[in-house]
This record gives structure tokens, C-alpha cells and sequence, in this order.
């Protein structure tokens, strides 16, 4: 009977060791586990920036500089040197007119010239009247005016660098001086430059104190997604139009690379103002699956928490964001935050 007592004592007493230690073995493995869930991020600390506020409006590309070349009268083309898209430079022959009253003036020019050098040869000496050589001279004058004239309007050359657009007559056919392109004008050939562009923009009148002549602007063309171009204002027109209330800006656009062209559609962005925002990476604001919510998490006493935001605009690969939760000097989650949860524990890491 002795015994039996003694042997319950002892297995009582194993069974007692063995729980302890399994006991011991779950608690260091909990610890463990605890240890292991904490979620690796990095962190970005909040510091608000200096942004410049822009506006943004649409905007229609004109030509810098077009012309409608003609001559000054009518007469019959002899030859066109160009065709529309060909690039000229400024000097460059484009028309020739029927050079017959060239001619015709060269000659009566130099018949006048003979005159006249007689006649002046002889009121040296004291023999010709005074109102006679005048009026040689006049005349003399008249018939070389015409020469020039009508040399300058028998060849047309191009007024500037740039490209011709359109192209009206054939070789041999009379110009009549009748309008005849959809602008309402009369032409041989159109030129336009577009090394250099010109956009002209609505813009609400409340902003007509901000905008200033060379003021930059960001331009914007679809067809040209994630590239951006320069322009520059040019003139700012003095009256606003009382049926929109707009004032129109004239811009200036580089375009050397040729990427742009007359009647694109484009939208001007003007910076106006600048104050303080909260900027961050782009990968660091999260959607909610399935609706518009947009959130982050920053670290707060090692666990990771959730901030509902609302997002402005983007600048580069930043993005604005507004919320009441969010403080200066707060660490933002930036990286490893697609895995977290609100109060999920993590472990900041660097790099």
C-alpha cells in the first residue's frame, strides 16, 4: 500500500515537470511569434513644401507669323519654285510673275536716264531751262520708283524661315487679285513659321492681376502624353470680354524639335501662387479595392496606423494629400505598407 502511494506521488510529480515545461516551450514560442509579426517598413518623415498653384486652361497653337504672298497686281505666273510643306528660308525665290512690264519699265527707265544726263550735262553750261530739267528729273525719279517696284512684286521672296502651307495657282495661270482661301484673302502660296508657336487662352478675369507679360507656362498636348512644353507670355490683352469673363493671353511656344503644329488643341497651366503642402511619393498613398477611399499608414508607438486622406494634385511622382490626422514630423509608411493593417506592429528598417 506504501508503495502504491509512493509511485502516484511520482508520476504526480512528472506530469507536473512535463506541463511546466511544455508551458515554458509555448511561452518562449508565443515570444517568439510576437517577434517574428512585426512587419518590416520605411518610413518617410512629414515635412510640409513650398508648391507653386497653377491654373489651367485650354488653349488653341497658331502659327507665330503667317503671311498670304501676293503680288501687287495681276498678271500671269510664269513659275512657282515651291510646293506646300516645303521648308524656306527667309530671301528664298517662291513666284515668279510674266516679267513683260519689267521689261517694258527697265526700258522707258533708261531712256529717261539718257535724257536726264543730257540735261544735266547742259544746265551746267546755262543751257536748258529750269522747269524743263525739273520735270526730266521727276520723271527720271517716277520711271526708276517703278523699276524697283515692280522687281521687288514680279519675284516674290519668303518674308521669313518657315513653311509653306498652301499653295493656290499653277504655273502659267493669271493671279486675279480675287480672294480665294478660307481665310477670305488673296494668295499664291501661304508661309507660316512654326519653329515658334502662338497660343492664344481665355483666362477668367479674377486672374488678370497675376498674369504678367514673360510670365513661364507649362503647356500640354494630348497626343504627346507625359511631355511637357514652354511657352511664354507675350501679351496680355487690355479688355475683358463681357460674355464670358475672359481677357485673352497671347504665348509664345519654343518648337524647334517641329512636334507641334497650327490647330492643335493644348491646355496652358499658369503658377500663380505658392504655399506650404503635404507632399509624398506616389506608392505611399493606397485605394481602397472597389470605391474611391484613398488611405496611408504612419508608424505611431511601433504599430503601424491608418490615415484616410483625400489627394490633390501631383507634382512630379509626389502627390498632395490633406487630412486632419496627419502632423508635421509624422513617419509615413513608404514602403511595405501594402500588407499592413491598422495596429499591425512593425519594425522600421533603413534604406
Amino acid at each position: 500500500m506504501k508503495q502504491n502511494r509512493i509511485l502516484t506521488f511520482l508520476f504526480t510529480l512528472a506530469v507536473a515537470v512535463l506541463a511546466s515545461c511544455s508551458q515554458g516551450k509555448q511561452e518562449e514560442t508565443s515570444a517568439a511569434g510576437n517577434e517574428q509579426q512585426k512587419e518590416p517598413v520605411k518610413v518617410l518623415k512629414l515635412q510640409p513644401q513650398i508648391v507653386a498653384r497653377s491654373v489651367e486652361y485650354p488653349a488653341t497653337l497658331e502659327a507665330y507669323e503667317e503671311v498670304y504672298m501676293v503680288p501687287a497686281q495681276p498678271g500671269r505666273i510664269e513659275n512657282i519654285f515651291v510646293d506646300v510643306s516645303d521648308r524656306v528660308t527667309k530671301g528664298t525665290p517662291l513666284v515668279q510673275m510674266d516679267k513683260t512690264q519689267l521689261h517694258q519699265a527697265e526700258v522707258q527707265l533708261q531712256n529717261l536716264k539718257a535724257d536726264f544726263n543730257r540735261l544735266d550735262t547742259l544746265k551746267q553750261y546755262g543751257s536748258v531751262a529750269q522747269q524743263q530739267y525739273d520735270q526730266v528729273k521727276t520723271q527720271y525719279e517716277v520711271a526708276k520708283s517703278n523699276v524697283e517696284f515692280l522687281k521687288e512684286n514680279t519675284q516674290l521672296l519668303a518674308p521669313f524661315n518657315g513653311v509653306v502651307s498652301g499653295r493656290y495657282f499653277e504655273p502659267g495661270e493669271m493671279y486675279s487679285g480675287a480672294p480665294n482661301t478660307l481665310a477670305g484673302k488673296a494668295a499664291v502660296l501661304s508661309i507660316v513659321q512654326i519653329d515658334r508657336l502662338k497660343g492664344i487662352v481665355p483666362v477668367s478675369e479674377k486672374h488678370f492681376p497675376k498674369i504678367e507679360k514673360g510670365m513661364e507656362t507649362k503647356i500640354k498636348v494630348d497626343i504627346y502624353p507625359g511631355k511637357d512644353f514652354t511657352g511664354r507670355v507675350e501679351r496680355v490683352h487690355p479688355t475683358i470680354d463681357p460674355a464670358n469673363r475672359t481677357f485673352n493671353v497671347e504665348m509664345v511656344i519654343n518648337n524647334r524639335e517641329g512636334l507641334l503644329r497650327p490647330g492643335m488643341f493644348a491646355r496652358a497651366a499658369f503658377n500663380l501662387d505658392e504655399e506650404k503642402a503635404i507632399l509624398l511619393p506616389i506608392m505611399a498613398v493606397l485605394k481602397l479595392q472597389g470605391s474611391n477611399e484613398r488611405y496611408l499608414f504612419k508608424v505611431e508607438n511601433g504599430v503601424a496606423r491608418r490615415v484616410s486622406v483625400t489627394i490633390g494634385e501631383r507634382y512630379d511622382d509626389n502627390i498632395e494629400v490633406f487630412s486632419d490626422d496627419l502632423e508635421p514630423g509624422d513617419n509615413i509608411i513608404v514602403s511595405g505598407q501594402a500588407r499592413l493593417v491598422d495596429g499591425v506592429p512593425v519594425q522600421v528598417v533603413e534604406g
